[in-house]
């Protein structure tokens, strides 16, 4: 697992038809990773490869959101996404196994 970061001009697609405008007068952008450790599993999730004791994300109070953090997060997304790749079949016609699994 890893991180990459991009930045490109995305004015139709990804900025609900251009009503997001990117502020070029902020450039140069820029972003810088320090210090960063990744664990993951693969898709499905965490059934699927070991647990690391040693991780406190990993325990069960983790594992899934109660009905509450549900709603909210279903209003997050709802109010505040602007783009979602897994709904985007002319760029993904295969769809991603990650949003095949709910994620």
């Amino acid at each position: 697992m890893g991180v990459y970061s991009t930045l490109w001009e995305a004015d139709d697609w990804a900025t609900r038809g251009g009503l997001e405008k990117i502020d070029w007068s902020k450039a140069p952008f820029l972003a810088y990773y320090k210090d960063f450790d990744i664990e993951g599993c693969p898709v499905p999730g965490p059934a699927s490869c070991a647990s690391n004791t040693g991780n406190w994300w990993e325990g069960s109070t983790y594992q899934a959101l109660n009905a509450m953090e549900a709603r909210r997060y279903r209003w997050v997304r709802m109010n505040h996404m602007i783009y979602d790749y897994c709904t985007d079949k002319s760029r993904y016609p295969v769809i991603p196994p990650e949003c095949i699994a709910g994620i």
